[in-house]
């Protein structure tokens, strides 16, 4: 294994991908292949090389599992074809191994999300397409690792559709590339690009752990249990008490901020004049606490101080959420006579299409990329600021003399000398359709919007004199467009002779509006110089200079490592809480080492003080009760929004669906999905019925609502967007849905979260759902109704903290059971068919019979045979049939037995066909059972078979009926009805009492969970004697009446 080596290198990141390289397949799928060099990482260091040194094997480790994981799912990576392959100028073997790569054009437009390599991007170069890591180490099979350092860029792809190749790539490869790609043979070699993932976060971690850098100030002053956090004695003992200006304290103070937040913005905004140390801040901000509102208001201040600041997050959309807060608090304080720098001052950067920055046309003037091509046109030496401003100047002072240029340049350009006229007059185009010269007036008009228009352009920094200027080149610009100046009187006016009558008030305000422009244009030319800069990067890197502030969030202490160590970084603000998900770290071995710990975490351990937002904005409160009493010490207040009347929905009908409940799901299927993650799609379909009825609800009052669906598993999150899929079309209309894992909900919020926990099983079995940060992420992303769905037998033996959830929830009577509702019942007893858990429903105690009119019994028999019916819809048309027979429904005769049975069997035995091309019949009987001290009616349910097959099962029933005794074949024969359902009856125990039936089994309500058709219901039971009946009849009613 090639030792990790840290030297100054041309390609970042080199002495990383150097090792990558190394590592062959066998090692790839090694997974204890950093096991003994990685370290638990701790939580003092005793210097900055301790430090840095700690994260080294966590991070090679990570990097490991990045790539094994890649290689596990090779059967679904992306590819490309490659066209040609060469060398590049750095090319010098064997080390570098630099190739230039041109990428097969793409077909057609149904290809147009083919894989388009980016900068970062590890990828495997081989001659067939992976199904898996065998196919890349067969004998003969060319394979390489390569790495993306240089990328055609993204918007150039669509212009060049039809070109010959898609676009150029630049890669570092591990070994020489042997394939030839020579299309003139008859049997050209092919050469795939396979994309296995993107190294660009880990390149930056790894040379932000050089130890070349000294660590910055900040790094050395947290590596020890200090007082970073404390307040500065040097500026005490200078008397400075508060270093917060008061007409800054009195904009905090004043505006709508709690007192949490405001202490926070203050303590912060405190610290930015203090140059005796180097101070950490921590900012505790639980779910809902307005950490964005705070930080956007700490921004804001440190702006208005003229203090330059570096905002990080572990997020593109959290950086987005911050600039948006940022850009509204400095346009809302904004006004046209303060002295302000506007958005000058503020810019935002990153992956536009990461960060969709399409989508975001308030953030369009501070993202640097767009800023920069804005800026391009106001360095450009022939039409930028200063030469716009010099000319706008030259013609406002002597326009006569510039229009008198102008005419010499047509002159010169007559008699061919085209190279001087463009270098002394840019404006010679200025000519009328029949190439005549423009009057002076017409050229005057023109010229002046022409320079108008290019400083309007460059005018991008809103302060007050290019504010004031600018406005008051319209109204010139105005004035020309509104009078029909003439040429003697214009040149007049712009010599500033005043005795023209006619005219005089116009001219006048002409003149006075004139002298004022041109004085601040002069102001401006000597106040406002811009820098001498071509080209892009220049002026990027003009946009980006001198941070001195930065801002962290819940990254990887090792992530902020490369913020911290900016030249001039003197402070830093950690806005987080350890109480949520830390970074993603795939390794469980780096994840033991505690990789993933935060920079804010590992302090806190270490007793920092915290800055605690105490008040909560988003979740109604019975919604935050539980979170806040297990994960916050009971410290977090819900706001005045929150216990509004107005803040508690009801969505859907019922308890069940009130603002916080745990709905049970006792009949769920606990699988493995392909990528070996849990699924359970009983819950899912579950989850599928709750929204379907939020959509119905949606269609009938048009009141908009947003769902999101939180599992911990993406197995489950993949069968639910399956599901969900069909409600997109409905998001631009105010009913939207969508389903993440936890660790993808996280910052995100919505009307209505839906929680999946998955797991069913006997033991308690919950996995990494056990986890009490991913726990709490979960149960905090709601604003008005939050349903958990899970097992409440396993989450109750699990131990962990959803014991206490479900605990809580029955203890606030917030817990329900799934089939109490019974559209969700519909919804799991068609999940457990179309699984074939028919074990599940097949007995007395089902949901599908618990609440049934007769109890009903199941042969062995019939489970079998439904097992061998593949078709769910024949199987739904059993069970559907079995619910009405025993809700008391029974149905006419034409549909019984097409065939005379013989014996007893002609008796007792009932017949009934299925609907369905398979022509079944179900078979059963009604038995007699002693319950208690009675003896009761049931069904007694045989089988499910072929018509053929009904004559030879009848003789085998037959000899079972002839144990019979006659009462018992009495009893079984007798019939109660009761309007149009046959009801079942009770017998006491005495047998001397067998002739007559004494009352009538307790009727519970009728059960239909499938959706039945509609048929007439024609009770087929014999009618015993007139007064028999009214007996029964009045005993039922006597009974239910005094129920």
């Amino acid at each position: 294994m090639e030792k990790k080596v840290f030297k100054k290198e041309e390609l970042g990141g080199k002495s990383l991908l150097d090792i990558v390289f190394s590592w062959s397949l066998k090692d790839i799928i090694n997974k204890d292949i950093y096991r003994n060099q990685v370290k638990s990482i701790p939580e003092t260091f005793l210097s900055v090389k301790d430090y840095k040194q700690s994260f080294i094997y966590p991070l090679l480790e990570e990097t490991h599992a990045d790539l094994f994981s890649s290689m596990t799912t090779l059967f679904q990576a992306p590819t490309r074809e490659i066209h040609a392959v060469e060398t590049s100028k750095a090319f010098k073997p064997p080390e570098d191994l630099f190739y230039k790569i041109t990428l097969k054009k793409i077909a057609n437009a149904e290809e147009v999300e083919k894989y388009v390599p980016e900068v970062g991007d590890l990828i495997a170069l081989t001659d067939v397409r992976p199904m898996s890591i065998d196919d890349l180490n067969r004998p003969g099979r060319f394979y390489l690792i390569a790495y993306v350092h240089g990328a055609k860029e993204e918007d150039s792809v669509e212009e060049n559709f039809d070109d010959e190749s898609l676009g150029m790539i630049k890669i570092l490869a591990s070994k020489p590339i042997s394939i030839e790609l020579d299309s003139k043979k008859k049997k050209k070699e092919t050469l795939l690009a396979v994309y296995l993932t993107n190294m660009t976060t880990n390149i930056r971690i790894w040379r932000a752990l050089c130890p070349e850098l000294d660590g910055g100030n900040i790094i050395k002053k947290v590596l020890q249990a200090n007082s970073a956090d404390e307040n500065c004695t040097s500026c005490f003992f200078e008397g400075k008490c508060s270093l917060v200006p008061s007409y800054l304290r009195d904009i905090i103070c004043s505006h709508d901020l709690n007192d949490s937040q405001k202490a926070a913005v203050l303590s912060c905004v405190d610290m930015r004049n203090c140059y005796h140390q180097n101070t950490v801040k921590l900012i505790w901000g639980p779910p809902g606490t307005g950490k964005t509102k705070t930080i956007g208001f700490v921004l804001f201040s440190l702006l208005k101080m003229k203090c330059r600041t570096l905002t990080c997050a572990p997020t593109n959309i959290a950086v987005l959420e911050v600039t948006k807060r940022l850009l509204s608090l400095v346009r809302e304080m904004q006004t046209p006579e303060n002295d302000s720098y506007g958005l000058g001052d503020i810019v935002l950067f990153g992956n536009k299409k990461r960060m969709k920055i399409g989508n975001h046309d308030d953030l369009l003037d501070v993202f640097l990329e767009h800023r920069v091509d804005m800026l391009v046109n106001c360095f450009l030496p022939s039409t930028g600021w200063n030469n716009s401003l010099e000319s706008m100047i030259s013609l406002l002072v002597d326009p006569e003399s510039r229009y008198n240029t102008y005419l010499e340049n047509i002159k010169k350009d007559d008699n061919g000398d085209d190279d001087k006229l463009k270098k002394e007059e840019s404006d010679n185009n200025l000519l009328k359709d029949d190439d005549v010269p423009w009057t002076f007036g017409e050229y005057f008009k023109n010229t002046f919007i022409s320079i108008c228009e290019s400083l309007e352009l460059c005018m991008l920094e809103v302060a007050r004199n290019m504010i004031r200027a600018l406005g008051l080149l319209k109204s010139l610009e105005t004035m020309l467009g509104g009078a029909n100046v003439a040429n003697e009187g214009l040149k007049q006016v712009l010599n500033d002779i005043k005795d023209i009558r006619s005219r005089e008030g116009c001219f006048t305000m002409w003149s006075t509006t004139r002298n004022e422009c041109l004085q601040l244009l002069r102001y401006l030319r000597l106040t406002f110089v811009l820098p001498n800069l071509i080209g892009k990067y220049a002026i990027q890197d003009f946009c980006l200079a001198n941070a001195c502030l930065a801002f962290s969030a819940q990254l990887k202490e090792c992530e902020s490592a490369i913020p911290l160590q900016l030249p001039g970084l003197r402070h830093a603000i950690l806005v987080g809480d350890e109480m949520q998900l830390p970074a993603l770290v795939k390794s469980k071995i780096s994840e033991k080492a505690k990789f993933g710990r935060s920079l804010f975490e590992r302090l806190v351990v270490l007793g920092h003080h915290r800055l605690l937002l105490d008040v909560q904005y988003r979740m109604h409160p019975s919604i935050s009760l539980f979170p806040n009493r297990e994960f916050y010490f009971g410290q977090i207040k819900d706001a005045q929004n929150v216990k509004q009347r107005s803040y508690e929905k009801h969505f859907l009908q019922g308890k069940m669906y009130s603002s916080y409940s745990f709905i049970s799901i006792a009949h769920g299927k606990e699988d493995r999905g392909s990528s070996h993650s849990s699924k359970n799609v009983v819950e899912a379909a579950v989850v599928s019925e709750i929204v379907s009825k939020l959509f119905k609800r949606f269609l009938n009052t048009r009141n908009p609502v947003s769902i999101g669906v939180i599992s911990p598993y993406k197995a489950q999150v993949y069968v639910i967007e399956e599901q969900i899929r069909k409600y997109e079309t409905y998001s631009d209309r105010g009913f939207s849905v969508s389903a993440r894992s936890v660790d993808g909900f996280q910052g995100g919020e919505e009307d209505v979260i839906i929680i999946s926990t998955v797991r069913c099983n006997g033991n308690g079995s919950v996995g990494f759902v056990s986890n009490r940060q991913r726990a709490n992420v979960a149960l905090t992303r709601a604003r008005y109704c939050l349903w958990i769905l899970g097992d409440e037998v396993t989450l109750l033996h699990s131990g962990s903290v959803w014991k206490k959830l479900v605990l809580d929830a029955k203890e606030r009577e917030c817990f329900h059971r799934a089939d109490e509702d019974k559209s969700l019942a519909q919804a799991i007893v068609a999940s457990l068919v179309e699984l074939g858990q028919f074990d599940t429903l097949l007995h007395s105690n089902t949901l599908l019979f618990r609440k049934a009119t007769w109890k009903v019994f199941f042969d062995n028999a019939f489970g079998r045979s439904m097992a061998r019916i593949r078709n769910a819809e024949i199987c739904k048309e059993v069970l559907s049939m079995l619910t009405k027979l025993a809700s008391g429904w029974r149905p006419p005769q034409v549909e019984r037995a097409p065939i005379a049975l013989r014996g007893r069997s002609s008796q007792l035995l009932e017949m009934y066909k299925i609907k369905g091309r398979l022509r079944l019949y179900l078979l059963w009987t009604v038995d007699i059972i002693k319950e208690d001290s009675n003896y009761i009616q049931v069904m007694k349910v045989f089988d499910v078979v072929p018509l053929s097959d009904v004559l030879e099962l009848a003789k085998q029933f037959d000899i079972l009926f002839r144990s019979y005794t006659e009462n018992k074949m009495q009893r079984c024969k007798y019939r109660c009805v009761l309007g149009n359902l046959i009801v079942p009856m009770r017998w006491p125990g005495d047998p001397s009492s067998c002739a007559e039936p004494d009352d009538v089994l307790y009727l519970s309500r009728p059960l239909s969970l499938l959706s039945l058709r509609e048929e007439p219901e024609t009770s087929t039971a014999l009618t015993y004697r007139n007064h028999f009946k009214s007996k029964v009849k009045n005993n039922w009613q006597g009974w239910h009446s005094g129920k």
